[in-house]
């Protein structure tokens, strides 16, 4: 048992980083400290306005860990990394992981090639970026190796030179065949340095070599070059163009702002590189506390920065943050260069930090609309079931289907949705072990007989263990049960719950003779549904999200084995009576229905093989 009042008194006076974890040793939260004593301390003392959020997490606290670190800096780079390790509850959160493009020119190799990266490792390439597009960047890239006949290739020269033809690329005059040398490297080098100097934004020599190439040879008469040229001129403008923001000083900067809400923040970045704006992004940031701007940016910054290749030189910021001295040291660090964290106040650039904001605020806006149409197609048309079925609460619902192929590999499909989403996660397969043969009903009883004795079985496994529900894979049971169909498919569902003791709410899907939804089968009642509403278009969903998942499963049993009929596994029925039958038939149901003098009837057919076929469908057990 974990004495807090004697673990308390062990912590040191020390820098480090403190772990809160539950009573599943589930970390809670993750926090620095430049005196761990202090910190840690703090949190078991009386409320002191901590905020509801906190005082629900330190309610939750079963035991607390630290790790000693030799500076303030290093309890920082330690937390960030545990943070994103962990993703505990109770800190603030970065939602967003994205990895932005560069463009890497491979100045390492004697014949450089301009490349497509999401990493900037530390070798003798140049990078530019990161960009916010991958395909503008792939575009750009594109452009650049027909603009300057750069090699796309991944040969390695000058060792192979010779050693092979010249590619496609050569012969429709993209690029200049290094690898054959018919361009010396000196050359070459000074195309990749022509290319740098697009990718450095000095678009006006480029634009005017290829007006002057268009004219010379429209003037010669070649219009086909011409037009060429006058392709990749537009192409190059279209580029310069988008670079509309500048900033005489040239500098890279981030520049960050948020808008906040009760429940989640948007935090919008403005990329600017070389002094323009390449860009921005947003990102969204869970487990907020309101009114707390300065705290929330400096989570920001730590976790947004930690996982970051590209650190530009000043971050410009809405608001002052804790820390920032400790920060700018760590990314002056990170980048091996100086790096400053302003809050611009008058000016231009206060303008700009104010525009970010402006944007954060519009798309968070934007967003609560989209979650409100959201919460009415889901939360919504759950409530609108429960309602008509005058049931309190419905949460997570569970529909099953049952899919085969002239009965022929029966197998069942269980699709889980919670708060009126799908749950894939919580989707399950079953493969019929008691069923040979086209009958549903029973397919469907094995089913759920599997299902809910595997919950129960786990139940009383995980309770010995003393451990959460949530951890076993069947234990978690529906609040409601949607079967594929009316009154038979329900009182199957309903005997076996029946049997097992078990009370759970279960309806029937009814479908019409078109085969589409028309209402909902409850306690011996066909209720009609607005066929317009959320909720119909809900049960909808679910209906199709179960035929799919077990079709799908179907469908990849058949892959792995030659299709086939449940007429196979019939003594004395080979190909031709196989065939014979459903010529004539049509369908397993026919057959099932015919009695022996019918059967025997096909040519093909003599009485023997009739009644083998009779009393394998109706379970009538064969002489010996």
């Amino acid at each position: 048992m974990f004495n807090f009042e004697e673990e308390l008194k062990k912590l040191p006076k020390e820098p480090g980083v403190y772990i809160m974890r539950d009573d599943r040793d589930v970390i809670l939260y993750v926090g620095k400290a430049i005196n761990l004593r202090s910190r840690v301390r703090s949190y078991f003392r009386e409320n002191i306005g901590r905020g509801p959020m906190i005082d629900k997490m330190v309610s939750l606290i079963a035991r607390f860990e630290y790790i000693v670190t030799d500076s303030e800096l290093e309890a920082l780079v330690l937390e960030n990394n545990l943070i994103k390790e962990h993703s505990p509850k109770y800190n603030t959160l970065l939602k967003d992981d994205k990895t932005y493009p560069y463009i890497k020119v491979t100045l390492g190799e004697e014949y450089p090639r301009i490349l497509f990266s999401r990493l900037m490792k530390k070798d003798k390439s140049k990078y530019f970026g990161p960009y916010t597009g991958a395909a503008a960047v792939k575009d750009t890239i594109e452009l650049l190796n027909k603009l300057y006949h750069l090699r796309t290739c991944n040969r390695s020269l000058p060792r192979d030179i010779g050693l092979d033809r010249p590619c496609l690329n050569y012969h429709i005059k993209q690029c200049d065949a290094p690898c054959q040398g018919y361009v010396t490297g000196e050359q070459y080098r000074q195309q990749v340095a022509q290319a740098m100097e697009f990718l450095n934004g000095n678009y006006n020599i480029i634009l005017g070599e290829l007006d002057s190439k268009m004219k010379a040879a429209a003037e010669a008469l070649d219009f086909e070059a011409a037009a060429g040229y006058r392709d990749l001129y537009n192409s190059v403008r279209q580029v310069s163009q988008k670079q509309k923001m500048t900033d005489s000083a040239g500098e890279d900067k981030d520049v960050i702002a948020l808008y906040q809400d009760d429940r989640e923040a948007v935090v919008q970045v403005f990329f600017v590189r070389d002094g323009k704006l390449i860009g921005r992004e947003h990102y969204y940031m869970t487990n907020v506390s309101s009114d707390n701007k300065a705290g929330i940016l400096e989570d920001f910054v730590k976790q947004f920065y930690a996982g970051t290749p590209f650190i530009p030189r000043e971050l410009m910021l809405q608001c002052e943050i804790g820390d920032r001295e400790l920060i700018e040291k760590w990314l002056t660090g990170r980048k091996e260069a100086r790096v400053y964290i302003r809050v611009p106040k008058i000016g231009s650039k206060e303008k700009l930090v104010e525009l970010a904001a402006q944007n954060a605020k519009h798309i968070l806006e934007q967003d609560r609309e989209r979650l409100k149409r959201e919460e009415g197609r889901t939360i919504g048309a759950v409530k609108e079931i429960a309602g008509l079925l005058g049931l309190a609460h419905i949460e997570r619902m569970e529909a099953f289907d049952i899919s085969n192929i002239n009965g022929f590999e029966n197998v069942g499909s269980m699709i889980v949705f919670e708060k009126g989403k799908p749950k894939p996660s919580d989707y399950r397969k079953f493969r019929i072990k008691t069923v040979s043969g086209p009958d549903d009903y029973a397919c469907m009883r094995e089913v759920l007989t599997r299902r809910f004795r595997h919950g129960l079985e786990e139940g009383r496994e995980l309770e010995a263990k003393e451990m959460d529900k949530e951890y076993g894979r069947f234990t978690k049971f529906p609040d409601l049960l949607m079967m594929d169909g009316g009154r038979g498919q329900v009182n199957i569902a309903l005997s076996v719950l029946a049997e097992l003791q078990i009370s759970i709410p279960v309806c029937g899907m009814v479908k019409d003779d078109n085969h589409r939804t028309r209402g909902l089968y409850f306690n011996n009642v066909e209720l009609p549904i607005d066929t317009h509403s959320e909720g119909f278009k809900l049960i909808t969903r679910v209906q199709d999200e179960a035929h799919r998942f077990a079709i799908e499963y179907h469908r990849s049993l058949r892959s792995k084995s030659q299709v086939k009929s449940v007429l196979d596994e019939i003594p004395g029925v080979g190909p031709a009576r196989r065939k014979a039958l459903m010529r004539h038939f049509k369908s397993i149901e026919e057959i099932k229905a015919a009695d022996v003098e019918e059967l025997a009837g096909l040519p093909e057919i003599n009485r023997r093989a009739a009644e083998q076929i009779y009393q394998f469908f109706h379970k009538i057990p064969t002489e010996p």
